[in-house]
């Protein structure tokens, strides 16, 4: 004796329950319970193709029976659902625990690259002295970086494997002296700047690049002197490094100053012993330094047996690596957290 449409609905619903609570689901298996019995082609809607074969009285007792298995079944499989989801989030966490006793992960805090906290340093020394600071263009005509400052054309300053060309007259600055024109040709004096920059020369080893950086200065006035030159300098040196420092002043050439001098430190390695560093002599090379050849203030219009002033000029990168033992200019460019973290 064949089944009636509703006990076959009865009996779907009997099967499905047993099934749901006897059967170990996961979620993805749960979902192919739910589809093998009230998806598009599941055994509900297999049952339901018959109901076009029952009379019109019975259809509707019939379909409403349908949707009450249906919300019946599509209940259950919801708690068994949400059953499953709890124990998966319940193993997560106790799998992905975090003991709370661990030290932290360390936060490594942003700091100023040690080049800018050199040039600030320097910057604020000499700010104390009145000076102010003075910006100009990185690139360049021959006339401000070389003409004006009293470089003849023949010198080797000029020649193509020592200076980088744009175009033609057209340079990327070897120096930061032509800010020093600019600000004299725009303003009177007294004058008092340094000038802090980026340069740019053909030169590459263990203690130079082809872009580095420079702070030159200059001071204007009438009366001034190489001992105010010398005493000034003397004062930045033992404020940058230490008051114990030795220095010393020899004689050198720069076009643009006369008389010229560079300016040695003693030896922080060896303490002026002689060592590989200083090369055995005891020094080590900080800056050069003169005062103002009266021809560049000529160019500037300024009345040269009026005036008088001096003029300094020291490789940031130099300074850096003097004051902190680094031993390679690179270290600087190449972002290494390694080495940059040193000076937090």
């Amino acid at each position: 004796m064949s089944q009636s449409l509703t006990e076959k609905l009865e009996s779907l619903k009997t099967e499905a329950l047993r099934e749901l609570s006897a059967t170990l689901f996961n979620l993805e298996s749960l979902e192919a319970f739910r589809v093998s019995y009230l998806g598009k082609n599941g055994k509900l809607t297999q049952i339901l193709k018959d109901v076009g074969k029952l009379s019109p009285e019975e259809r509707p007792k019939t379909g409403q029976l349908a949707n009450q298995i249906k919300q019946v079944i599509t209940l259950e499989i919801e708690k068994h659902a949400q059953t499953l989801q709890l124990e998966e989030r319940n193993k997560a966490l106790q799998e992905e625990s975090v003991d709370v006793t661990l030290p932290g992960k360390t936060m490594w805090r942003g700091t100023r690259h040690p080049l800018k906290k050199t040039m600030e340093e320097i910057v604020q020394i000499f700010s104390n002295y009145g000076f102010q600071v003075a910006q100009g263009p990185e690139i360049e005509s021959e006339y401000y970086n070389f003409d004006a400052l009293n470089t003849p054309a023949w010198h080797p300053a000029r020649d193509m494997q020592d200076t980088f060309y744009t175009v033609d007259q057209t340079v990327l600055r070897t120096h930061t002296s032509p800010v020093q024109i600019r600000v004299m040709e725009r303003y009177k004096p007294p004058l008092r700047i340094v000038a802090p920059g980026a340069v740019y020369r053909h030169d590459d080893d263990v203690s130079h690049s082809p872009m580095f950086h420079q702070i030159e200065g200059l001071l204007v006035d009438e009366n001034v002197s190489m001992a105010h030159l010398k005493g000034m300098i003397t004062g930045f040196v033992h404020q940058y490094f230490s008051p114990q420092t030795h220095v010393r002043f020899r004689p050198s050439f720069f076009p643009f100053t006369e008389p010229s001098a560079e300016l040695d430190i003693e030896c922080m390695m060896c303490h002026g012993k002689g060592c590989n560093v200083c090369k055995h002599s005891g020094w080590l090379e900080v800056l050069g330094c003169g005062m103002v050849h009266p021809n560049v203030f000529r160019a500037v219009k300024y009345n040269a047996k009026k005036l008088s002033g001096f003029a300094f000029g020291m490789g940031i990168e130099r300074l850096t690596m003097l004051k902190y033992g680094v031993d390679h200019i690179k270290l600087f460019f190449e972002n290494d957290l390694r080495f940059l973290r040193q000076f937090s």
